[in-house]
């Protein structure tokens, strides 16, 4: 079966684990503010925190939005994501209320967010599904707009957890004035087996954030003696060594993945434009995907997914729209998403990928199912 997600570790992951665990130091150390000064340079924004997991990301960044400030606040976010994005909305008491999708992108419909930012709004999530990236230029202005008219900006929070190595106009995520979240699960482009980052908007954000990660507590405050004072309470979401270990062996081959994911994805773009029954996503000027996944949109697709699974090929629709969910609100009036959620499958596109792999994928779908 060729699988739909796989893990890959770097040739020299197994000796920097080794090291850590010699040093006695497992918790958050030296290489946690190593990985961080790392990724900061790749972003260009050297105020990040790294984080135990995306999820925590997600949680952290809305309490530095203020969404949590006002019990019940408004977060406008998107359906069409896996659940830990609107998950997280929930375990801070925010409100969700939902945002069409754009068909074409399967990513959030701005010109639908533009109409449901009201005063009430705290904060916007945004998904960069796929590692396919919202237009964060347009989005601004769509704000720009937002706070004319209500004299009050939502603050956005970017959920980056597919989109390591993504850009927008020339530009990394990370650099668009938002709070922005990347995760480091194990199948991802850059892995740390587990863990996440948080890309603040400046050293006021990114202060708080580190004291937050850590109970609140100052990391070098006195507490032999327990004369240290906690202002605000945080949560323990840290990183430790381990993850960070591996997380900086993944670094020398990221840009090798992605570079394989996007030299798969031509390729079926190629070879899978105008096949009867399939449609695939559109690609925009200037918004360059990770292509972490690969969504096609498919007539009948049950018999699809079958077809795939009778030629050796995992497929898989990843997650299921959230507002269909018992605990989350109801969508309505969402024509986007109920055009292409049933038709919304994903094919296999990494880097293990062998041309005789993709060859195969393209062939068995272009032979109808």
């Amino acid at each position: 079966m060729i699988p739909l997600f796989k893990v890959e570790m770097a040739a020299d992951a197994a000796d920097r684990v080794t090291a850590v665990l010699d040093s006695g130091m497992l918790g958050h150390g030296p290489l946690v503010g190593e990985f961080e000064r790392e990724l900061g340079a790749r972003l260009g924004n050297p105020h990040v925190a790294a984080l135990n997991n995306g999820t925590s990301g997600l949680q952290l960044a809305l309490r530095l939005a203020g969404a949590a400030d006002r019990p019940g606040g408004e977060v406008l976010s998107t359906p069409f994501t896996f659940e830990a994005t609107n998950w997280s909305i929930l375990a801070g008491g925010q409100r969700i209320t939902w945002v069409d999708i754009d068909p074409a992108t399967l990513n959030m419909d701005l010109d639908d967010l533009a109409k449901k930012i009201t005063p009430l709004t705290r904060a916007i999530m945004v998904v960069h599904w796929g590692g396919s990236p919202v237009d964060v230029d347009r989005l601004t202005r769509v704000l720009d707009d937002a706070e004319a008219a209500h004299g009050h900006r939502p603050v956005v929070v970017e959920d980056c957890a597919q989109a390591w190595g993504a850009r927008v106009h020339g530009r990394p995520l990370g650099n668009h004035g938002n709070l922005c979240v990347f995760s480091f699960h194990a199948t991802k482009h850059l892995s740390c087996g587990t863990g996440g980052l948080l890309v603040l908007r400046g050293e006021q954000d990114l202060l708080r954030a580190r004291r937050l990660r850590f109970f609140g507590i100052e990391r070098d405050a006195d507490r032999v003696h327990a004369d240290y004072d906690v202002p605000e309470w945080g949560y323990n979401f840290y990183m430790n060594e381990i993850s960070a270990a591996i997380g900086l062996s993944s670094l020398t081959a990221v840009d090798d993945r992605i570079a394989r994911h996007r030299g798969n994805a031509a390729f079926y773009d190629a070879e899978l434009a105008g096949v009867p029954g399939l449609e695939l996503t559109a690609r925009s000027e200037g918004l360059e995907s990770s292509f972490w996944l690969y969504p096609v949109k498919v007539d009948d697709r049950a018999g699809f997914m079958r077809k795939m699974a009778e030629a050796g090929v995992e497929v898989s629709m990843v997650s299921r729209r959230n507002d269909a969910h018992g605990c989350a609100p109801p969508g309505r009036a969402l024509p986007g998403l109920e055009a292409v959620h049933d038709r919304v499958v994903h094919i296999p596109v990494g880097w293990w990928l062998s041309e005789e792999d993709r060859a195969h994928i393209a062939r068995t779908i272009r032979s109808g199912w």
